[in-house]
């Protein structure tokens, strides 16, 4: 696959870089920790984060590691999608292969919470030779289509239909907010984040204006259309994954099986399927809610620290 155009990358202090990556819509921003010569772990953050969610965590694992974490298109610091289309799945999978290529990665590690444990699962059953360890945070690494028929429908109406609604609405300026208020509507629409937690992803989330704050994530990232395979599918892709994987599951998680949550049905014969499938599988579950790893990211890193530092004689390749 050819490389994408030269990619820049900014130097800010403590080995942190910024980097963009242009794409035919724009750039896909990234920040990374480390040194290039270090082995290569793609980072991917949940739906409507953004990198930020990793900058407590990343800090606290094994150095010999270059890490990158990239903001989904429509998130964080990277382009929009072009007007009059909706955000898929499948889209999010794509950037992965495109920011690789730029960096010329022929083998790395995928950790990936929530939504971006989906995408990375999914990245690692269509490229599994690009994929050598799996950590998946507060998620399954997959989120199978509704079962009913009619949920199925109704959520492509959804998406069809808030496609719409925002295209009418265009024209209307981004709602600025106060540094406060922005930081609270946050918090409100995220009752799992710290206020500091929220702080962290804000910084990364919402550009000054005069006046106040703007959030820079897409709108249409809201409602985006998830191009599910069924649950069935989903089982049978997994027999693909070529790499060791490490799910961390929190007690207090979107998973908890005290909550209302209608994703409960994949998730006993998801387990099932990596536990018989995988050869190097690893379940840990963990105090703490979904955002655990950015919340208390000393719950998490020692799992992650001796799960990166296994098999450490089959480097990466770059």
């Amino acid at each position: 696959m050819p490389s994408l155009l030269k990619w820049s990358s900014l130097p800010v202090a403590g080995m942190v870089s910024e980097l963009k990556f242009p794409v035919p819509w724009g750039h896909i921003a990234a920040k990374s920790w480390g040194s290039p010569q270090g082995r290569p772990v793609l980072c991917l953050h949940g739906w409507l984060d953004n990198a930020n969610t990793f900058n407590r965590l990343i800090p606290l694992l094994p150095k010999d590691y270059y890490y990158m974490a990239m903001d989904f298109g429509g998130h964080g610091l990277s382009s929009h999608r072009p007007a009059g289309f909706p955000y898929h799945f499948l889209d999010y999978v794509s950037e992965i292969r495109r920011v690789t290529a730029a960096l010329k990665w022929s083998r790395f590690t995928l950790m990936g919470h929530s939504l971006g444990g989906t995408v990375a699962g999914m990245f690692s059953c269509i490229f599994p030779e690009m994929v050598d360890k799996l950590i998946l945070v507060e998620s399954y690494g997959f989120f199978p289509a509704p079962q009913e028929s009619d949920a199925w429908l109704n959520s492509k109406r959804k998406v069809i239909e808030s496609l719409l609604s925002l295209e009418e609405n265009k024209h209307q300026s981004p709602k600025v907010r106060s540094p406060q208020e922005a930081l609270q509507r946050l918090l409100q629409a995220n009752s799992h984040l710290t206020e500091e937690s929220g702080r962290i992803l804000l910084q990364r989330g919402a550009t000054e204006v005069p006046g106040g704050l703007v959030y820079n994530r897409d709108m249409r990232a809201l409602t985006h259309n998830q191009d599910s395979p069924t649950l069935e599918q989903c089982v049978s892709f997994l027999n693909k994954i070529q790499a060791s994987v490490l799910m961390i599951i929190a007690q207090d998680g979107i998973f908890n099986a005290e909550a209302e949550n209608p994703s409960r049905y994949f998730v006993k014969p998801l387990l099932e399927a990596f536990q018989s499938n995988l050869k190097h599988f690893q379940l840990a579950e963990v105090t703490g809610n979904h955002f655990v790893h950015l919340n208390e990211p000393e719950v998490v890193a020692g799992l992650i620290n001796i799960f990166l530092k296994r098999d450490q004689s089959s480097k990466a390749r770059l």
